[in-house]
């Protein structure tokens, strides 16, 4: 049986690229949803730090994130952002049930 994976990523841009960037990243959105094993697929931004981006998504197992994490709009998405995030972290979790 299958694990539920949470995923939290953060995403930090550089401000001069923050509007490019967040555009790429709503554009992650409909296709991930459409992904097989994608419960949600959250896009956040802070408040206080505009240039700070976080996705909170839950899959039905870590096989499937992995499937998402080799799809073309994701390899597109790094390819088009490159040299335009200052850092990045990602978490994966496991829901206490």
């Amino acid at each position: 049986m299958s694990t539920q994976l949470t995923i939290v990523a953060n995403i930090f841009v550089k401000e001069a690229h923050r509007k490019f960037v967040k555009s790429e990243l709503i554009k992650l959105i409909a296709p991930t949803l459409k992904e097989k094993g994608c419960m949600n697929y959250d896009l956040h931004q802070d408040n206080e730090n505009p240039n700070h981006f976080m996705f909170y998504e839950n899959w039905e197992s870590w096989d499937l994130w992995q499937d998402h994490m080799k799809t073309e709009h994701i390899e597109a998405y790094m390819k088009t952002t490159d040299g335009m995030v200052d850092h990045f972290t990602l978490n994966e979790m496991t829901p206490n049930k």
